[in-house]
């Protein structure tokens, strides 16, 4: 496992740059026309749906959250082909064609997660633009992929983790940075 090494952020903290970054997508897209939020499972899911509850205290307006699960998308998975992934998403009640989709998760790491999103979604539709909203980028990316929008930037070694801990989730909220202790992979 590994052993706590610092204490990045609390409740108060991820409260701010929520907002922060709910504020940076309402001005990047002039309000909330087309937009849909969509939260990565796990823990972006309940970051989606604060920011919508962060969205419409300033616009006064709902906006769309859903969640998206990308087990079956992942590269790093071994799993029968993608063969009835295009089923499962032709099920999903969300259709993402013509939409401003804000991607949210809470750590961008090397990017892969990210890349099975975008796949995922395309199998939903179309969509206008695709967004990406994060809690925490700890750099160390193996493919070309950035957040438009970053809560907090925390360079981190192979040998550190981040946890991010949320109280739908955890009980609490916070994020840590871990120091393992065997090699990261």
């Amino acid at each position: 496992m590994g052993h706590l090494k610092s204490h990045i952020m609390d409740e108060d903290g991820i409260r701010r740059a929520l907002t922060r970054i709910a504020h940076e997508i309402l001005e990047r897209n002039k309000g909330t026309g087309d937009l849909i939020l969509v939260g990565i499972k796990r823990r972006g899911v309940p970051l989606a749906q604060r920011l919508a509850s962060i969205i419409e205290k300033i616009e006064g307006e709902k906006v769309e959250t859903e969640l998206l699960d990308i087990t079956n998308y992942r590269d790093d998975l071994q799993h029968e082909g993608r063969a009835g992934n295009k089923n499962e998403a032709d099920a999903l009640p969300f259709d993402v064609t013509g939409k401003v989709v804000i991607l949210v998760d809470d750590v961008l790491y090397t990017g892969r997660s990210v890349r099975a999103a975008m796949d995922a979604l395309m199998d939903r539709g179309r969509p206008r633009l695709i967004q990406l909203a994060v809690l925490v980028d700890r750099g160390h990316r193996e493919l070309p992929v950035r957040a438009d929008f970053v809560g907090k930037n925390v360079p981190t070694s192979r040998k550190e983790s981040i946890a991010v801990r949320m109280r739908e989730i955890d009980g609490e909220d916070e994020v840590l940075i871990i120091e393992s202790s065997t090699t990261a992979k």
